[in-house]
């Protein structure tokens, strides 16, 4: 290594929060002006509904010549690996075909039908500016502003709405998607329906999705937020699990858990006014305290309360913080003097975090970081609770409930969890453990395994952004593959051109952004001695 190298690897190991101030956010602000500049325009001008038929024949055509070519190479969507949410890097990017997708468009919004109709790669933070102007909002909004469609369905996505509408998949009114075969297929639960409940989780191995048809509902101005702070974890729990299942008065519910015994339980409500029982506070603001920072504010209180936030503020109110990870990213970022003077530019982007990745960072990451979500049936959630705090100590935890609609119950996605009076419950909790867990001698390579077989021996799922560490096949126990098998067989090339998820989203898959750095330079410079 030269000394050039040495001397970055140093600053970037030993100086990030420096180093993230000082270059990602400017550079990140100018990526992220530059996007949303030209969506906004896209859609301002109307191209993008002239444009789609367009760009759905340049996909086909590409499928076309694969077909010609004869060519034994998978096939995988040329988005740039570096941009998906996981902190793992796709390795199959490199060998597999690529097929430009560039679908990033909001096509129509049918008010008639209460349904928005968007390309895959149209993101949230897009999708609820350009809906809210026109008084609408999606039925659930996950959390980052650059979450995109074809993510959240192909892959995984909730929010603190989902106790009502479910998975994001769940909003789905239809997909459409393009085979291996060259064949644009229209999906829906009346149309090629076991395709279309299939869709979801299969991370582009049964086709590329080219259009999402979404279910809306109006929006108000507000979220009515109530904030309970809870001191024992029988309370918590039961105070959770109360709010979860009253979809009549709760339009949102979501827990933060700050301890063992303590958390914070907060429910919301659309409404048009503030009323004198709370205060308003838009906490999207620069220059407010990161989300979580203020919701332990009612903890250390011991006091409930109200506010008024804005809508657009409450949906994304932990994207400036990565939720808390930014706090190990820039430890000074919820610094009142940070904030005022650079909190407009958080957060750095993604695929800037992981592209300056260093060997010491990655095996400290691999070590002693984690990122997971686990889908786990809510009547173990007091189990669940005390299982990281037993193997993880590590706090805050994300709540939000999720419940089982008709997408996720014609998937198979549940194991029949039956009640004693014989009944299935059908609500779910997702538990987000972000951050480097506190207890003593923790290892990832010990400890994950540990925590799938609790989830998989607990009816539960994980979230497959994340790392797995499930051999093929316990995750074939977490997930029912029939009919996804069935499907890949009777779809037309499907298994000569993609691969199982499995394949996706394991280590076999993924790997850190430093090894993809190599690779890619090594990819880089044979392509320039075949050429030469």
């Amino acid at each position: 290594m030269s000394k050039t190298s040495e001397f970055f690897e140093h600053i970037l190991t030993h100086y990030r929060g420096i180093f993230a101030t000082l270059i990602l956010l400017p550079v990140s602000t100018i990526y992220s002006t530059y996007t949303t500049v030209r969506n906004l325009l896209v859609f301002w001008l109307k191209s993008a509904p002239a444009k789609h038929e367009q760009k759905l024949q340049n996909i086909i055509q590409q499928i076309e010549d694969w077909k010609k070519d004869g060519s034994n190479e998978k096939l995988c969507t040329a988005r740039s690996g570096w941009k998906a949410m996981s902190e793992l890097v796709p390795k199959y990017k490199l060998t597999h075909r690529n097929i430009d997708i560039g679908l990033y468009d909001i096509i129509e919004i049918v008010k008639e039908n209460e349904t928005v109709r968007v390309e895959p790669l149209a993101t949230m933070g897009q999708i609820s500016r350009n809906l809210l102007s026109k008084g609408w909002t999606l039925a659930v909004v996950p959390e980052l502003d650059s979450l995109t469609v074809g993510g959240l369905i192909m892959g995984f996505g909730i929010e603190s709405s989902s106790h009502k509408y479910g998975l994001f998949q769940s909003i789905c009114v239809s997909l459409d998607l393009v085979t291996a075969n060259g064949e644009l297929i229209h999906c829906s639960p009346m149309e090629n329906a076991e395709l279309f409940y299939q869709i979801p989780w299969s991370h582009g191995t049964l086709g590329f999705l080219v259009a999402a048809e979404l279910k809306i509902i109006p929006a108000k101005k507000f979220i009515k937020l109530h904030y309970q702070p809870v001191f024992s974890l029988e309370h918590m729990t039961e105070v959770f699990e109360t709010a979860s299942r009253n979809t009549k008065d709760n339009d949102f519910v979501e827990g933060l858990v700050y301890s063992r015994e303590n958390a914070v339980i907060m429910t919301g409500t659309f409404t048009d006014e503030i009323k004198s029982d709370g205060h308003f506070n838009p906490i999207g603001r620069w220059y407010k305290p990161w989300f979580y920072k203020h919701a332990e504010t009612y903890l250390k209180n011991e006091q409930s309360g109200f506010e008024y936030i804005p809508l657009r503020d409450y949906y994304h109110r932990h994207t400036r913080s990565y939720f808390w990870t930014m706090e190990e990213i820039i430890p000074f970022g919820n610094n009142p003097l940070f904030r005022c003077l650079l909190g407009w530019a958080l957060p750095p982007s993604i695929e800037l975090l992981k592209y300056t990745e260093t060997e010491t960072t990655r095996r400290l990451r691999e070590k002693f970081h984690v990122v997971q979500d686990m889908l786990m049936p809510i009547q173990y959630l007091k189990q669940s609770i005390q299982y990281f705090d037993n193997h993880f100590n590590l706090y805050p935890l994300w709540l939000s409930p999720m419940a089982i609609i008709d997408n996720e119950r014609q998937q198979g996605f549940v194991h029949p969890l039956r009640k004693k009076d014989g009944t299935v419950d059908e609500m779910y909790v997702d538990i987000g453990a972000y951050g480097t867990p506190l207890k003593n001698n923790f290892d990832s390579a010990s400890a994950m395994p540990l925590l799938e077989k609790f989830v998989v021996d607990h009816n539960g799922y994980q979230a497959l952004y994340a790392k797995t560490m499930l051999t093929r096949e316990d995750f074939r126990r977490m997930f029912d593959h029939s009919n996804y098998d069935h499907l890949r067989e009777q779809l037309p090339l499907c298994k000569q051109a993609f691969d199982e998820v499995y394949d996706k989203v394991s280590s076999k898959g993924r790997i850190s952004p430093v090894e993809m750095r190599k690779l890619s330079g090594k990819n880089a410079l044979n392509n320039e001695q075949k050429q030469s």
